[in-house]
């Protein structure tokens, strides 16, 4: 995948995690964003989330302007 197919991807994903950032959480680990009802973070596997509205939001949007920098299971298994 190009650049900018990468950073597309990531600002639909952004996208909607900002139309609904109520159903989200952040994962105090790695800062990863995760759905609500995830209970261990796929990245780390931490078990602590921030779910306030004003912090997925802000990850949200950091998020969506940076590279990515997390291993996903496409890097591992790709």
């Amino acid at each position: 995948m190009n650049d900018t197919n990468d950073v597309s991807e990531r600002m639909a994903k952004a996208l909607v995690i900002l139309l609904q950032p109520e159903e989200f959480k952040v994962c105090e680990g790695c800062d990863s964003i995760v759905t609500r009802g995830t209970r261990i973070c796929p990245s780390c596997h931490a078990y602590r989330f921030i779910d306030d509205v004003d912090v997925v939001v802000k990850q949200t949007k950091k998020l969506s302007i940076s590279e990515q920098q997390s291993v996903t299971k496409n890097d591992l298994f790709d």
